[in-house]
């Protein structure tokens, strides 16, 4: 239930704390008093939509803070809250949300920072707001579908869901396959280009590493004058007359014999060993590499444009051979799927076809569920019209089926309505009156306000357009709602005030040369006057403050029969 509201610099709202209790509350006072304007804040608070306008004149920011108490563990928004990673702590949920000159909307639960979307989504199952606007919902016969199917609950719900991620499947793939029919130029472009970087890519015979080898082969052969001259200066001065090689074989005769004298020198004479040996094999593989060397100016060329084409495959397909590879067997596997797309299509059009009489068997254990549903609904419908004074009338809901399905089946659903004695049944949207609608809506509510687990239903002024005795049939069946669920009601109707377990007279004061909105709960005396001010529509007297007193008791016994 919601047990406070807390107001700031909203409309000509200054500062407004205004505290809840369960059962009724009703909201009353005179028009353009800002009794709306508190519904617009809780309507804000379950993230309907807002504007700058909602900002009171002079101030920066509009405040709204609403605290709500959760008594079950298991109610969905706790599941709800605990998949977004915000706890509750013994039951209690705080939404709030500032409203910004700047346009921007800061909105949070239990102190953590989320999206509006997300205050939607818990805001929604916490509360339920009805205005007058509400009863077009019934007048839009696309809307029939949701509402019974809101009356057919959880076995619905479960059906609903099956069905909706096997249509979600059939309309991707169906999508896919016109969109695969609408591109078949495309297809024709795409198979005729992978084909020619195909080849192209595969006529050039790449190899990893291969770049490399050429560019040190092209250095090679670039610099092959300098090459062969160093090689055969470096030769001539190990193995020439008077060379390395020779002065390095003069010291090692010498070491041999100061070795046979000194044995501690037989570590130098090893060293000196090795180094001739070392001299005379690189020696060796000079002349052989010298031998080798040939400066041929064809091998260039081909090397030259072998580099020429491995950049020019890295300009198109790559930075590096590896990429270029890697990008070969990707055309490849897409090409391969593009010209067998005929016969893939093919297959995938078989999934769509499966699918299909999958989802006309879902379609139909759905329309067996409405079907079953209706029947009751059209029940209890007609037992709520006769409490509410329209014993008259006779409601059936209409089931037609279409020539397809869409995201609700292939049901069509209507409301359809007599309200007088020997007259057909016609669409709801087209015989029922503002009276009637809003009948017709309060026993929707009623019916499904058992089901729906939420804690607080609002009604903004439902009444309009009622008096007499269906106005106090009204009154009874707003009670009766507010026995299982706590109700705010805003009401011109000293019926539906006189049912209230809590009463808070709205008022609008001038202070400062500001506009205010002032609230006070009313009891004994003063709850009095006010049903007498609202009896007579202008001064109370004797007479209507007498009727007050009666209207007060009156609801008190029947009061009895709901709790």
């Amino acid at each position: 239930m919601l047990n406070e509201i807390s107001i700031k610099n909203f409309a000509i709202i200054e500062q407004l704390d205004v505290r809840f209790e369960n059962g009724l509350t009703v909201l009353t006072g005179e028009t353009g008093a800002g009794k709306s304007i508190i519904i617009d804040a809780v309507q804000l608070i379950a993230g309907g939509r807002g504007s700058q306008r909602f900002i009171r004149h002079g101030a920066n920011r509009a405040e709204l803070e609403g605290h709500f108490s959760i008594d079950d563990p298991k109610h969905p928004v706790i599941q709800t809250l605990q998949q977004f990673g915000i706890e509750v702590e013994d039951g209690v949920i705080i939404l709030r949300r500032d409203l910004n000159s700047n346009g921007k909307n800061v909105c949070r639960i239990n102190g953590n920072l989320v999206t509006i979307a997300v205050l939607r989504e818990v805001g929604n199952q916490i509360i339920d707001i009805h205005g007058q606007h509400e009863n077009q919902e019934l007048m839009h016969e696309r809307r029939h579908i949701h509402l019974l199917d809101q009356y057919a609950g959880s076995k619905m719900e479960e059906a609903y869901a099956s069905y909706l991620e096997l249509y979600n499947k059939y309309l991707k793939l169906k999508k896919k396959l016109e969109a695969a029919d609408e591109n078949e130029q495309q297809v024709a472009q795409r198979i005729d280009l992978y084909s020619f970087q195909l080849k192209e890519i595969n006529e050039a015979q790449l190899e990893i590493g291969e770049e490399e080898k050429l560019e040190d082969e092209q250095r090679k052969l670039q610099n092959f004058n300098r090459l062969y001259e160093r090689l055969n200066t470096a030769y001539e001065s190990i193995s020439g007359d008077s060379r390395a090689l020779d002065w390095v074989g003069s010291a090692m005769s010498d070491m041999e014999d100061a070795a046979e004298v000194d044995r501690d020198l037989t570590n130098q004479l090893e060293s000196i060993s090795t180094s001739f040996y070392t001299l005379q094999e690189a020696a060796h593989d000079l002349r052989n590499r010298i031998d080798d060397l040939e400066f041929d100016p064809a091998r260039l060329d081909i090397v030259e444009e072998r580099l020429a084409l491995h950049i020019t495959l890295k300009r198109k397909y790559g930075n590096t051979t590896e990429d270029i590879l890697i990008y070969r067997d990707k055309i490849a596997d897409e090409l391969e799927s593009l010209i067998n797309r005929d016969e893939r299509l093919l297959v995938e059009q078989e999934k769509l076809n499966q699918l299909k009489k999958d989802l006309e068997i879902e379609a139909e254990e759905l329309s067996i569920i409405r079907r079953n549903s209706a029947k009751q609904l059209e029940v209890a419908i007609l037992d709520q019209l006769k409490q509410l004074h329209m014993e008259k009338a006779s409601f059936q809901v209409m089931i037609n089926r279409k020539p397809g399905f869409d995201v609700t089946g292939y049901d069509d659903v209507a409301f359809h309505i007599s309200t007088n004695v020997g007259e057909p049944l016609k669409p709801l949207v087209k015989v029922a009156s503002g009276g009637e609608l809003s009948r017709l809506m309060l026993a929707l509510k009623t019916i499904f306000s058992k089901h729906q687990g939420i804690t607080s239903i609002i009604f903004d002024e439902v009444d309009t357009g009622v008096s007499g005795r269906v106005a106090q049939a009204i009154a009874e069946k707003i009670a009766m709602v507010a026995s299982h669920s706590q109700v705010l009601c805003i009401s011109h109707l000293p019926q539906v005030a006189a049912m209230a377990d809590q009463h808070y007279l709205i008022k609008k004061q001038v202070k400062n040369k500001r506009t205010t909105t002032e609230i006070e709960n009313v009891h004994n005396k003063e709850r009095t006057n006010e049903l007498s001010r609202m009896l007579s529509g202008a001064e109370t007297t004797p007479l209507t403050l007498k009727h007050a007193e009666e209207l007060l008791k009156l609801a008190a016994e029947r009061k009895k029969n709901f709790r």
